[in-house]
């Protein structure tokens, strides 16, 4: 391993959760990146506190400690890797500058006010400060939208991220590996989100050709 990969190896990886429909797809995703030992640095938007409420009728904490438990506990993941959990307004957190050094940030599912917001340079709060830190240092920024149907200005805010060098993963699942469960088909969205950071810790069947 060269200095250059190990230093990478260490990197944390920014997670973003907000208000869009789908909380699962964070939850698979915080699963499979601490089973692998990664660092993550995971930021909720404050719409993400309601959406959990009526998808799952369970409240998430408020306090970070606390935050951190619910997280591992709805992943089944109680120990390996490093969480951390910031408040969705501390624009003073470490992941609010771009000195704080990471892989690249994904926002799993990402609502469509965020996608504006971000297209358009606003930062009202630290999930959307990071994800502007990420783009202005040049480092990889994926989101995850999750909306259907898209409308004319959500395509244009979308086009304007991609032109930025933004990855863009729609929600949507494949069925060529065969799932059998709804797990499956998150796994596949979660595991062609990974893909964009080259990140491979999710055992998925992947096209093998004829």
């Amino acid at each position: 391993m060269s200095p250059t990969e190990a230093t990478n190896s260490t990197l944390p990886l920014i997670l973003g959760i907000t208000g869009a429909s789908g909380l699962i797809y964070a939850v698979r995703t915080i699963k499979f990146l601490l089973e692998a030992d990664y660092t993550i640095d995971l930021v909720a938007s404050k719409s993400a506190y309601m959406v959990w409420q009526a998808e799952q009728n369970i409240r998430m904490p408020a306090e970070l400690d606390p935050q951190e438990e619910f997280w591992r506990e709805e992943a089944g993941v109680s120990a390996g890797g490093k969480l951390r959990c910031h408040r969705w307004g501390d624009v003073g957190a470490t992941i609010a500058s771009g000195s704080f050094r990471t892989l690249g940030m994904v926002i799993i599912p990402c609502s469509m006010s965020t996608v504006a917001k971000i297209a358009n340079g606003l930062s009202s709060d630290l999930l959307e400060r990071a994800a502007d830190v990420q783009l202005k240092e040049g480092r990889k920024l994926v989101i995850v939208p999750r909306e259907t149907p898209f409308s004319l200005i959500h395509l244009r805010n979308l086009t304007t991220l991609a032109e930025a060098g933004v990855r863009i993963v729609p929600a949507i699942p494949a069925w060529y590996h065969k799932p059998q469960t709804i797990e499956d088909l998150v796994d596949f969205v979660v595991s062609r989100t990974l893909d964009q950071l080259d990140i491979d810790c999710i055992p998925i069947n992947r096209w093998e050709g004829h």
